[in-house]
C-alpha cells in the first residue's frame, strides 16, 4: 500500500504543480473539469506518463465541454448554437486565433506542441450535433456508430500526441472507442429515462418486445434485461478485441489503453446484477480503480 501511495503521489505531481502555479490557468481548468465530470478517465490520465498528461487532459476537457451541452439545454436549436461555437473555435485555434475560453486556450497550446488532427476535434462536435436531432437510435449498428464517433477520436488524438504511427494501435483504439461509447450509453440509460428518453436501440427493443414506457419506468424484467445484455455483449466484443491486440501495440502506448479497466469493471458489475441497468450498485464509484490501475503499471495485464 505504501508503494501505491508513493507512486500515486508522484503521478499527481503534474496536477499539483499546475494547481500551485495558477488556480485559474487553462491547464488547471481542464484538469478540474475532467476530475469533476469524468473521474474514471481522470484517474486513467493521472497514470499516464507525465509528458502525456497535459495533452490528454486538454483533449478530455474539450470532449466534456461538447458532451455536456445536450444536458444543459432544453431545445435542440440552442444546443446547435453552442456546438457551433465549438466548431468555430476549432477553426480559430488552427488559425492561431483561439477564443478566450480556458479549454480553447489549452487546446491551442497542446495543438501547437502536438500533431493533433483538426478532423478528429471536429468529429467530436459533429457527432454531438447529430445526436441533438435524434430521439433514439433506430438500430444497434447506428448506436455503435455514434459510440465510435464520440469516443474513438479522443484516442486517435491521444495517439497522435505520442507521435506514433502504428496500424495495430489504430485498430485497438478504434475498438476501445466503440467499447467505451457503448458502455457510456448503457450507463446513461437511467439518466435518460428520468427525462423520458430511451437511448437503447429500436431494433433490439422490438426484438424483445420491450416498450419505451417500460424502460422509462425503470423496468428490470427479463425482456428489458435481454435488451441491455445484447448491447453489453456488443460492447464486450470490442473489449475482447482490444485485449487481443495489446501485445501488438507499442509498449509506450500501454497506459493509453487503461480506460479498458473501468469498462471491464462496469460490464462485470452489470453481469453480476443480471443486466439490470437500474440496479443501485451500478451507480456507485469503483473505489478500487486507482489500485487496479496501479497494478497495471507494474506489469499486470489489462
Amino acid at each position: 500500500m505504501k508503494i501505491l501511495r508513493r507512486f500515486y503521489v508522484s503521478t499527481q505531481s503534474f496536477v499539483r504543480k499546475t494547481s500551485s502555479s495558477s488556480e485559474k490557468s487553462p491547464q488547471q481548468y481542464c484538469i478540474n473539469l475532467v476530475r469533476n465530470h469524468d473521474y474514471e478517465n481522470y484517474l486513467c490520465t493521472v497514470f499516464l506518463r507525465r509528458k502525456d498528461q497535459a495533452c490528454a487532459f486538454a483533449i478530455r476537457a474539450f470532449n466534456i465541454e461538447v458532451a455536456r451541452i445536450e444536458g444543459q439545454v432544453s431545445q435542440a436549436a440552442i444546443g446547435q448554437m453552442r456546438l457551433k461555437f465549438w466548431e468555430e473555435s476549432i477553426d480559430k485555434i488552427f488559425n492561431d486565433k483561439p477564443p478566450h475560453h480556458p479549454v480553447a486556450q489549452e487546446i491551442y497550446r497542446v495543438v501547437d506542441k502536438n500533431a493533433l488532427a483538426k478532423k478528429h476535434l471536429r468529429q467530436l462536435v459533429s457527432a454531438r450535433a447529430e445526436k441533438l436531432t435524434l430521439s433514439t437510435f433506430p438500430s444497434i449498428d447506428q448506436m455503435e456508430k455514434y459510440a465510435e464517433n464520440t469516443c474513438s477520436p479522443i484516442f486517435y488524438l491521444l495517439l497522435a500526441s505520442c507521435g506514433i504511427e502504428n496500424i495495430n494501435a489504430d485498430h485497438a483504439f478504434s475498438h476501445l472507442g466503440k467499447a467505451q461509447g457503448l458502455t457510456n450509453l448503457i450507463r446513461s440509460v437511467p439518466h435518460y429515462a428520468q427525462k423520458r428518453v430511451v437511448v437503447l436501440p429500436q431494433d433490439v427493443l422490438a426484438k424483445y418486445k420491450v416498450s419505451h414506457e417500460s424502460i422509462i419506468r425503470g423496468g428490470c424484467e427479463k425482456p428489458q434485461r435481454d435488451v441491455v445484455f445484447e448491447v453489453a455483449s456488443r460492447a464486450h466484443s470490442h473489449v475482447d478485441k482490444v485485449l487481443s491486440l495489446v501485445d501488438k501495440v507499442p509498449r509506450s502506448l500501454y497506459r493509453h489503453l487503461f480506460p479498458i479497466v473501468p469498462l471491464k469493471g462496469y460490464l462485470e458489475r452489470l453481469r453480476l446484477v443480471d443486466f439490470d441497468v437500474f440496479h443501485p450498485s451500478l451507480q456507485l464509484r469503483d473505489t478500487k480503480l486507482a489500485l487496479k490501475l496501479f497494478w497495471r503499471t507494474v506489469g499486470g495485464k489489462l
